[in-house]
């Protein structure tokens, strides 16, 4: 019996730890899409030569990936949501503003 409650125990840290670490990718997340949009505003300015669509690939692969988990609690699928919602309007932004500089980039 003891044997059972040690393996649910560990089960139970592991579940908090597997938490934690989705937390820890949603803040980055959320950290990245916040720097993206400095990039963009940047490039739109003229500082930059170019788009930072790189930077703009490696977020939507990171978003595809927390998409695909299942392991989400409410609180984490309601952020994170929130966060594709964001990050979904200012690229139909991006993409408006490419096209009126004429670009074709995205």
């Amino acid at each position: 019996m003891a044997n059972l409650g040690n393996k649910l125990y560990r089960q139970a840290e592991t579940k908090k730890e597997d938490a934690a670490d989705i937390d820890r990718q949603i803040m980055r997340i959320e950290d990245d899409i916040r720097k993206l949009k400095i990039d963009f505003d940047i490039y739109f300015n003229g500082a930059a030569k170019r788009p930072p669509l790189e930077a703009r690939a490696r977020l939507e692969s990171a978003l595809k990936r927390i998409a695909d988990d299942r392991n989400l609690t409410y609180a984490q699928r309601y952020h994170f949501n929130a966060l594709i919602s964001r990050f979904n309007s200012y690229r139909e932004l991006w993409r408006r503003n490419l096209r009126k500089k004429g670009e074709e980039l995205i």
